[in-house]
Formats: structure tokens, C-alpha cells, sequence
């Protein structure tokens, strides 16, 4: 029984039962005792709260690219997959449910919160992991990791406690980015930079000695409350005179001084700037320099504290406003402007972020730093691609601060120090002495050791900012601090896929960390991608409401389609792709083509298993390959013979001893040697490409080789060959090079169209579920069968079909009449060409007498005439068109098409119309009218050749 498709491709049947089939039989799973070159990559880890977005399809979709070419060619290859804690998101969902229940976390108590998230955790943490399995991502299951469980949480122990020992690091006073909604330190990479349409507020700053006064400008009025000086530019002529002198602050009448500063812009504004240092970063540096007071007037709640004066209490918009209507009542307010400027928002919080001192915990950057740069500059490690992110990542580690890392949340990892309160009246202060251990009995014995047996040990309530156990993810999810088999021989990590804007946050942390615990860098190299923009090229954001859901359009067009789409589009290593989106329909345009794509390779596929007679690649052979046979020399040694494309038979050798002859009794045909030829040239271009991370331009390749060379000539050029009264020899070398080539598509396409593949290639090879297409070797060129000038000589009798094709369009013959073509050429290789491959011409263009001449007679008739490069084209048409009828039938086509045009044009210049219809109906008659002014052009230009 002949194996085949089903008539229609059902993507939705197909990749479930694949993604099913590839994690129940573990196909992906890793194994370091079977050696070989090792390609490892761990997954830059969602948050376990997330849901599948485009950005997520489309980084998973390009590390999946790239990790199932290099198992096909033979490497020891693992994904590791996993989930990041997200201690503020996590946080930010319990606390609503709580709220919702009328508690807060502190009326359950830190142990039942803890409970809870966990239970949380059980319940709806898989959503992520689950949907990143229906995009197919072939990673090791068994090795799945989350930043908390118990490996990682003792990496993280580990680490703190070295860094701690080592003097790394340390707990003290600095300016942190404040989420008053969550009350919270966050990190940078959890600040969302929102353009807002705000008002500078200039006030008058009275000079103390009463000769005049300075004017200041700021976007947060009520900072100025916590102001403790004015800087100028010590080089601005206009206020030389003043530094060192001071002013009278409005409303709390405190002196505050003049100091000179060249971060102060003598061009903007005023020249003058108010100095806030508890709660501006670039005032804070300055207050550092001249040794400012640092005044906070802010409590962690957004509300002003007793520094404050009379506002105390008054959340910081509300003084916002007291504070102008104060200093306008006190005649200090001169003016205020429209301003647009950013502000910078808490993603989880949903609330400007306040630049405030606290007490934290802060890992000393320099040492760190350094090793990486070291790394960097004397070993270019890692490698970045595209290679312009090297100085970005560069100017990073020079520029980088000490890093915040606590949070003062309760979900993530309990930072590992233990204050003795004993000291300190029970209370965890500034001034409390603490020790630092991996564990509270650890800490007990040091802390006795210092302040005796009674002392009352209180754990810090602070948990570590997730960025720090995602730092040690390349190497903690191998096993480190333990010397395990995985860290031995994956570590490093081969290559890191993710976006531009987290190499700061991200992988700046990762090759520290991974410098200094391991002594190497994390990964061999990082693949930088861009961004997925929406269909007006903007990029996506919640605050935007412009995502477009990547599990919609898996549901309308299947996986597949969506990962070929995704990889297609890449334009260069690290640009920003487009998504083709209707918003009205759910429809992407790019994604259907995809998806029609994945339905001509099924139609090609069914119809070459249809002509295969039962017959499998393996069953039928290989097709112009070189066969290894054994023969015997006349003095009776063994030698070895290569023949091709052969059948086999038996002989004896002169002494008598039967040996195997291989006789080439197949006649190969232009066609197959072609095919073979162009097929050839795409594995080298697709292995090519991916080595150098070009995946979008392979995807590009594959497509145009598979729908246009093999689809839409190589099958139409080899059909009349597999008729059932077609040549046996020619036959059989047709269905081997169909098999073969179809075949080496199903591997190179693989790694881009994993599920469609897959199920092809299963029934095309009738294997069974002992093995698997992920795991077959990618094919390798044969760079002796690539026939550059072949090729060129096929272009040019595809221009000829094309051509008599147009032309037959053209003058409306019948696509059952053959007709006469004649093809002149003053090239005697043209000519050449064109008259071996007469047989392809003659069948794909209908033709039935073809003439291939060096001159034209000086009287062919009435014909219509085309040109491919310099071989002129020309069909007779006596007795095949009747040119009379042809032409009115144009003419009055033309004339409907004009009058047409004259309608649309009209209504389009009554202004009526174009007031009172909607835009959309406006558009859509502009669109008609340009259509039909393209077809009378068209029209137009048929008519002149007759």
C-alpha cells in the first residue's frame, strides 16, 4: 500500500501530537557521558507570572532555530529551560488577592504569605512553560529549573556569603529607585520611562545677603523642601560672583549655599540648578562632591515626612500642589510652562518612581567589573553578534554603579543575614550588628561567638532583587557551586540569545558573576535580536495596548507558520521586525503566507509520494551519488571502485571469486542534475547562514528553493516523466531525485518548520516512532554536483517559459492550443541551451513547433513578440488568434475600465463625498480608482501589440 498525506495539512492534530510525541519519548534530553562537541544554552528565564507574548515566540523561536541545527550536525546539544521567581510580580498578584479578601500580607504573617505563594506557584505557574511548549521549543524537560528551587536557592547562598566574606558585599545608605505602591527598591530594569505632558515650575531663590535673587526650575516642586543648595557652572560669567555666597530657601528659610559644579548646563534654562541630594541621582553625586546635607522628606509610602514642615503627612502630589500655591501666596513662583518630559513609572506598581536613601544591601561593582572587561579586551569574550554591541556592552561595565540588592518584598530569596537586635533593643536599625551564614544555626554559633549565648537573633526580612539569582543562571542550573557532570561538560554555555535591552540588566550581571565564581565567561557568544514592532512600527507595550497574541495567531495559522514568519522576517543579525496585523479581523497577512507556505510543501509532498509507487529514499537510492563497490585486481587484490547511478548485478573476478559490479544503466536527465545542483547550492547557503547567525537569511533561501525551484519547476519539469507509459529508467531516476531532494528539504527546513516537518518526513520514510526527523543529520553539500554554469542555463529557459507564457496570456490563447514559438539569438550558446532544453520548453509552455534560429525571416506574419536577456521570443498568430475579435474584446474591456475611472474620479472631487463618508469608505475609493487606472494602463499597453 502506497504511504501518503492526508489530502489537507491540519497543523492544529500535527504539532500537538508532535510536541506530545517529542516530550513523552524525552527526544531533546541532554546526555554529557556520550562526549562529542557540546552546544549548550539556557533559557533566558520568563517570569513565572508571564504569559507568551510576541517577544517571547520570537526570541524562543530563534534559539530553537538554532539549537535543533546544531543537534542535526551532530553536536552534544542542551536547552536548559526554567522559570524566574519575579519576586515583585508574584508579590504584586497575592497582595490583590489579599486585598480582595479585605487583608494585607502582614495580617497572615510571613510563613502563611510564603505558603500561599507557593500554593500560587503550584497552581498557575506552569502557564508560561505550557505555552512555550506549543511553540515546539525543543529543550530538556527533565532539566527545567526555577530561580527557587533548592539547587539554585543554595547557588544563591553560596554566592551571597562568598561575596560577603570576600568584602563584595555590604549593607549602607544610597539612593535607590522607590516604588511607594509596593514599598520597594526596584531595579532599572523594572522602571517603565513614560513620556508625560508635565509644567516646569521656575521659582525665585532670594540671595541671604538681600542683593537679588537666583531663579531655579524643576519638574517636582515639592523636592524643593529638601533642597540644601543651588549650583551654577564655575565657568558662567553670569554667576561667578556668587559662588560661595548663599540663598534663603522659600518656606522653611533654611540657608542653603552656591556651589559651582560643571555637571550644571549654563545653557539650559535659567544656568541655575536646585540641589536635592536624597532624592535626585545626579544632585546625590553632587551633594557627595561638596559635602552637601542630604535631606530625605519623603516616607516609603509617598508621603511627606516631618523634614517637610507643614506639608507632613500630605501625600507628594497633594504637596505638589500645596507647595506652588505656598510660594505663589509668597510671591516666589515666576512662572510656569507646559513641559513634556519622561518620568520614570514602577512596571508593577503602576507609579512614578521616587529617588530615594535607604538602608540596603549593595554588591561593590569595580572588582567585578573588571574581571569581565579584562575578559573582553584581552580575549574579545564574549563574542557579540552583531559585533556594534560590543561597545555598548563595553561602555556598560566602565559606567556601571554598585548594585542595589535587596527588595523589601517576602517572595524570593531571604537574604542570608541575621541581625543581633539584642544589641540594639530588639529593633533591626541602621546600627545593628549582624553576621552573615548559609544557615541560622551557622549564624547562631558566629553570632555567640561575638555577643554571647543570650543573644536574639532576628533574620534580615529583605529578599535578594531576582537579577541576582538570574545572574548566576548559566552556571547554577548546571549544578555549580557543585562539581557536576552537566557543569563539566556544558559549562560555559555555548551561546545566549536575547534582546538588546537587558544587556545591561542581564548579561552585564551574568559575565560578572560568572567571572568571578567560575573564572570564565558564561557563554561563547551573544546573539543580540531586535525587536517585534507592531503593524505601524511601534513597539509593544502594556501601556500601549498594541501586542498582538502570539497563541491567536498559533490558533489561526499553526505554529509553524508563526516561527517561519518570525525568522523570515530578520533582516540582518539584531533588527527590529514588523508584524503584518489586522486588528479588526485578528489576521496577519505574513503569517497566512506562512501558513500557505506550510500547504505547498504538503500538496509538493503528497503529489512526489503519490509518484514514488510505495517507494521510500532509502528503498530507492541516491540519486548521481558515488557508490563504493568492491572489485579484485588481475593479481587477485582487493581494490575499491566508485561508479554512479547503477544498478547492481553480479560478476567474477579472473580467479573465480564473485564480486559485486555496479553498471550505470540509468539515464540521468538535465532536469535531475539541476535540481541536484540548486539543492546543493541551498545546504551550503542554509549551513552557511546559520553558522554565522543569519537565520532569517537561510529561512529567505529555503523558501524561495522550495516554492520556486523544487514546487513550481522542478515538479512541473519531471511530470511527464512519471506517466505510467514514461521511459523505466528515466522514471526511476526522477522518483529518486524527487525522494532524495524532498527528503534533504524536510532536514534543512527542520529547524524553522519543526511539526510539519516531522510528520512528512515520517511518512515519506514510513519510519517509525523509534526514530525521529530532530534527530537525523543535516545535510552536507556535495560541492562536486553544484554546476554554477548549469543554472545560469536553466534561468534562461525558465525566462523563455515565463515569457511564451505572458505572451500567450497576453493575446488570449487558449491554455489547451499549442502553438508555433520561434526564439532567436545571435549567441551560439544561447541557441545552444535553448535547443537541449527545447523538450522542457515545449511541455511547460504548451509549444508544438519551436524554432531556434540565429536570424529572422523577413516575413513571419502578424506575431507578438517578448525578449529574455538577448534571445528574442515570437508566437505567430495567423490561424491561432483571431486578432479582429481580440482587439474589440480589449477595446471594450478598456472602455468599461474608463468609465469606471471617470465615476470613482468624480466622486472623489465632490467634496460632499469626501466630507460626509467615513475614512475608510473615502480610502477604499481612492484604492479602486488607482486599481483601475492600472488596469486601463495595462490594457492600453496589450493593445499596441496587435
Amino acid at each position: 500500500m502506497t504511504a501518503n498525506l492526508p489530502p489537507q495539512y491540519d497543523p492544529k492534530a500535527t504539532e500537538t501530537k508532535w510536541q506530545k510525541y517529542w516530550e513523552d519519548n524525552q527526544t531533546f534530553k541532554a546526555d554529557p557521558e556520550t562526549g562529542g562537541e557540546p552546544y549548550c544554552v539556557v533559557i533566558p528565564p520568563p517570569n513565572v507570572t508571564g504569559s507568551l507574548h510576541m517577544g517571547h515566540a520570537f526570541e524562543e523561536t530563534l534559539i530553537d532555530v538554532l539549537v535543533r541545527y546544531h543537534r542535526m550536525i551532530g553536536r552534544n546539544t542542551l536547552w536548559l529551560p526554567g522559570t524566574d521567581h519575579a519576586s515583585i510580580a508574584v508579590q504584586t498578584i497575592l497582595e490583590k488577592q489579599l486585598k480582595a479578601e479585605g487583608k494585607t500580607r502582614h495580617d497572615l504573617g510571613r510563613e502563611k504569605f510564603l505558603e500561599r505563594a507557593w500554593e500560587w506557584k503550584a497552581e498557575s505557574g506552569n502557564t508560561i512553560t505550557n505555552q512555550l511548549r506549543s511553540l515546539g521549543v525543543s529543550v530538556d524537560w527533565s532539566r527545567e529549573r526555577f530561580t527557587m528551587d533548592e539547587g539554585l536557592s543554595a547557588a544563591v547562598l553560596e554566592a551571597f556569603v562568598r561575596l560577603y566574606d570576600e568584602g563584595l558585599i555590604y549593607r549602607g545608605n544610597y539612593l535607590v529607585n522607590w516604588c511607594p505602591a509596593s514599598q520597594s527598591a526596584v531595579s532599572d530594569l523594572e522602571v517603565d520611562q513614560q513620556e508625560v505632558e508635565g509644567h516646569l515650575w521656575h521659582f525665585r531663590y532670594p540671595l541671604t545677603d538681600g542683593s537679588g535673587y537666583l531663579e531655579v526650575a524643576t519638574t517636582r516642586p515639592e523636592t524643593m523642601l529638601g533642597d540644601t543648595g543651588v549650583a551654577v557652572n564655575p565657568k558662567d560669567d553670569r554667576y561667578k560672583h556668587l559662588i560661595g555666597k548663599t540663598v534663603t530657601l522659600p518656606i522653611l528659610n533654611r540657608e542653603i549655599p552656591i556651589i559651582a559644579d560643571e555637571f550644571v548646563d549654563p545653557t539650559f534654562g535659567t544656568g541655575c540648578v536646585k540641589v536635592t541630594p536624597a532624592h535626585d541621582p545626579n544632585d546625590f553625586e553632587m551633594g557627595k562632591r561638596h559635602n552637601l546635607p542630604f535631606i530625605n522628606i519623603m516616607n516609603k509610602d509617598g508621603t511627606l515626612n516631618e523634614n517637610a514642615g507643614e506639608f507632613n503627612g500630605q501625600d507628594r502630589f497633594v504637596a505638589r500642589k500645596n507647595v506652588v500655591k505656598r510660594l505663589e501666596t509668597d510671591g516666589f513662583l515666576v512662572k510656569i510652562e507646559d513641559y513634556k518630559h519622561t518620568v520614570p513609572y514602577s512596571e508593577r506598581g503602576k507609579v512614578p518612581v521616587e529617588p530615594l536613601i535607604s538602608t540596603q544591601w549593595f554588591v561593590k561593582i569595580e572588582p567585578l567589573s573588571q574581571r569581565a572587561l579584562e575578559a573582553l579586551d584581552k580575549s574579545n569574550s564574549p563574542v557579540f553578534v552583531p559585533d556594534r554591541w560590543t561597545k555598548v556592552y563595553r561602555d556598560w561595565l566602565v559606567k556601571l554603579k554598585d548594585w542595589c540588592i535587596s527588595r523589601q518584598l517576602w517572595w524570593g530569596h531571604q537574604i542570608p543575614a541575621w541581625y543581633a537586635v539584642s544589641e540594639t533593643h530588639g529593633e533591626i536599625t541602621d546600627t545593628t550588628p549582624f553576621v552573615v551564614a548559609k544557615t541560622e544555626a551557622d549564624a547562631r554559633e558566629k553570632a555567640e561567638a561575638k555577643f554571647g549565648n543570650d543573644v536574639e537573633l532576628a533574620r534580615d526580612p529583605d529578599v535578594l532583587d531576582t537579577w541576582f539569582s538570574s545572574g548566576l543562571w548559566p552556571f547554577s542550573t548546571l549544578g555549580w557551586p557543585e562539581e557536576t557532570k552537566d557543569f563539566d561538560f556544558y559549562y560555559p554555555t555555548t551561546t545566549l540569545v536575547t534582546g538588546f535591552d537587558i544587556i545591561f540588566f542581564w548579561v552585564a550581571r551574568m559575565t560578572m558573576m560568572a567571572g568571578h565564581f567560575t573564572e570564565k565567561m558564561p557563554f561563547e557568544t551573544v546573539y543580540i535580536h531586535g525587536l517585534v514592532l507592531d503593524e505601524n512600527g511601534h513597539k509593544m507595550s502594556k501601556s500601549k495596548n498594541n501586542g498582538i497574541d502570539p497563541l491567536l495567531l498559533i490558533a489561526k495559522y499553526g505554529t509553524d507558520a508563526l516561527r517561519y514568519t518570525l525568522v523570515k522576517e530578520v533582516i540582518g543579525a539584531g533588527q527590529n521586525i514588523r508584524m503584518e496585523y489586522d486588528r479588526k479581523t485578528d489576521e496577519s497577512k505574513s503569517v497566512e503566507a506562512s501558513r500557505n507556505f506550510t500547504n505547498k510543501l504538503w500538496n509538493a509532498a503528497r503529489f512526489v509520494m503519490m509518484n514514488l509507487e510505495g517507494q521510500t529514499p532509502q528503498q530507492l537510492g541516491k540519486p548521481l551519488t558515488q557508490v563504493r563497490s568492491e572489485d579484485f585486481s588481475p593479481e587477485g587484490e582487493r581494490t575499491e571502485v566508485l561508479t554512479t547511478n547503477q544498478v547492481r548485478s553480479e560478476d567474477f573476478s579472473p580467479q573465480g571469486e564473485r564480486t559485486e559490479v555496479l553498471t550505470t544503466n540509468l539515464t540521468t536527465n538535465l532536469s535531475d542534475r539541476w535540481i541536484l545542483s540548486r539543492y546543493y547550492q541551498v545546504v551550503q547557503q542554509s549551513r552557511n547562514s546559520l553558522e554565522n547567525y543569519g537565520l532569517g537569511e537561510a529561512a529567505k533561501g529555503l523558501y524561495e528553493f522550495i516554492w520556486g525551484d523544487f514546487c513550481d519547476w522542478y515538479i512541473e519539469l519531471v511530470k511527464s516523466r512519471l506517466q505510467q507509459d514514461a521511459e523505466p529508467n528515466s522514471k526511476k531516476v526522477a522518483q529518486q531525485t524527487f525522494a532524495f531532494v524532498l527528503e534533504g528539504i524536510l532536514k534543512l527546513l527542520h529547524p524553522f518548520m519543526p511539526h510539519i516537518t516531522e510528520e512528512i518526513w515520517h511518512t515519506l520514510t514510513q519510519t517509525g516512532d523509534d526514530q525521529c526527523l530532530a534527530l537525523q543529520a543535516y545535510p552536507e553539500a556535495d560541492t562536486s554536483l553544484i554546476d554554477p554554469e548549469l543554472e545560469q542555463q536553466f534561468e534562461l529557459l525558465f525566462g523563455t517559459i515565463r515569457t511564451i507564457r505572458n505572451l500567450r496570456a497576453d493575446s488570449d490563447i487558449k491554455p489547451s492550443l499549442k502553438v508555433t514559438a520561434i526564439l532567436q539569438s545571435e549567441s551560439e550558446k544561447e541557441r545552444q541551451i535553448i535547443s537541449d532544453g527545447g523538450v522542457y520548453i515545449k511541455d511547460l509552455a504548451r509549444v508544438e513547433n519551436l524554432t531556434v534560429t540565429a536570424s529572422l525571416d523577413a516575413d513571419l506574419g502578424q506575431t507578438i513578440a517578448g525578449v529574455v536577456g538577448t534571445v528574442q521570443v515570437l508566437i505567430p498568430l495567423a490561424g491561432v488568434v483571431d486578432l479582429a475579435a481580440l482587439r474589440a474584446k480589449l477595446e471594450k474591456k478598456l472602455g468599461k475600465v474608463e468609465a469606471e475611472i471617470k465615476h470613482t474620479a468624480a466622486r472623489l472631487t465632490n467634496q460632499k463625498f469626501v466630507d460626509k463618508a467615513t475614512p475608510d469608505v473615502v480610502q477604499g475609493a481612492r484604492d479602486a480608482l488607482a486599481e483601475a487606472e492600472k488596469q486601463a494602463e495595462i490594457l492600453r499597453d496589450r493593445l499596441k501589440l496587435f
